[in-house]
């Protein structure tokens, strides 16, 4: 695998930076659009956790395990980097493969339906199959979120099936987690679709 590393992507609707402490402040504010740490099928730190994930995050980094990045709005008029929606990792980075997982995701309830979600995927497919020379890229959800589960399914990612009580959430629940992956030769066809959603976003 080349080097995998923090990186600047720069997509038409989102710009995924390098995760910073930096960055703590407008990451409370987009997870506080909807409070989404009371959707409990997912995990998203509430505000007064915000610090020590970034820390959880940044430490795998170091490691190796993990490359988080966080979002950034792009403007509308300028194209610049705006306003911070949420965060998104590279993450059980296989470096022999070389594969790795694209998770740990959550955006804002109010960037839903603005191309945010197709744009910084494609960025992340683009840069793991183009640049890092990935087999295969990995997605994982819980069962019980039909929206990530359709979101993913409609990347173009098949399922590759369910791993039952595959981890505890935070609740002390149990979850089912369906694996869907997209492989190499398969992202020709997965960055046309994505291509063609992202021009006919409005």
């Amino acid at each position: 695998m080349t080097n995998i590393a923090p990186v600047v992507l720069r997509g038409r609707y989102v710009t995924l930076e390098p995760l910073s402490l930096e960055h703590h402040d407008g990451l409370v504010t987009a997870a506080s659009d909807g409070e989404l740490w009371n959707l409990w099928y997912t995990s998203v730190p509430r505000p007064e956790q915000m610090h020590a994930e970034i820390e959880r995050r940044l430490a795998m980094q170091t490691e190796g395990s993990m490359v988080p990045f966080t979002t950034r709005l792009n403007d509308p008029v300028t194209g610049e980097p705006g306003k911070i929606i949420g965060m998104t990792t590279y993450c059980d980075i296989n470096h022999e493969l070389p594969r790795l997982e694209i998770g740990h995701t959550w955006n804002a309830a109010s960037s839903h339906g603005t191309g945010s979600n197709p744009d910084s995927k494609r960025l992340l497919l683009a840069h793991a199959f183009e640049t890092l020379g990935c087999v295969a890229v990995e997605f994982r959800t819980h069962w019980m979120n039909m929206q990530s589960r359709t979101a993913i399914a409609r990347l173009g990612a098949k399922q590759d099936g369910v791993l039952r009580a595959d981890s505890r959430m935070p609740d002390g629940s149990l979850r089912d987690t369906v694996v869907f992956s997209i492989i190499a030769s398969e992202w020709p066809q997965v960055r046309s679709g994505l291509d063609l959603r992202i021009a006919k976003i409005r």
